[in-house]
């Protein structure tokens, strides 16, 4: 079964890596100090988030019907999104408006990681299958 979340994960951390090393290596000269780091804020909450994408597209593939899950995953990929794309305008347009974003997706990424962790509390539930279960002697 394909898994958005962990195809989501594998590219922010693909495009997290190119974001660190364009900040690293193509803005180092043209933006200030101050607005590198924010910009470095960004690939990092970007880069963890990735991760845990990642971990959410593993967990649904043990528990598929988990909405907790679901939830988690697009809350922490549109908190990617929002937080660290804000920061990354911010720090290449130098327009300080663009921060008032920012929260919003750390709000995003905070509950995702509280409904991660309320998933670990609930019973794993297997996906309801019509009729009755075949038994093979090759599983």
């Amino acid at each position: 079964m394909p898994s958005v979340f962990l195809f989501l994960g594998a590219t922010c951390a693909f495009l997290g890596v190119a974001c660190g090393a364009f900040g690293a290596h193509g803005l180092k000269t043209l933006i200030s100090p101050e607005l590198l780091a924010v910009y470095q804020t960004g690939v990092n909450y970007q880069m963890w988030h990735a991760l845990g994408l990642l971990a959410i597209g593993l967990l649904r593939q043990q528990n598929p019907v988990s909405t907790l899950l679901v939830w988690s995953g697009w809350l922490m990929f549109v908190g990617i999104l929002i937080f660290s794309g804000s920061l990354y305008l911010l720090a290449v347009l130098d327009e300080k408006a663009l921060g008032m974003m920012t929260p919003f997706g750390g709000v995003c990424f905070l509950v995702a990681w509280l409904l991660l962790a309320l998933s670990a509390l609930k019973k794993t539930q297997q996906p309801s299958s019509a009729g009755p279960k075949k038994h093979s002697r090759y599983h």
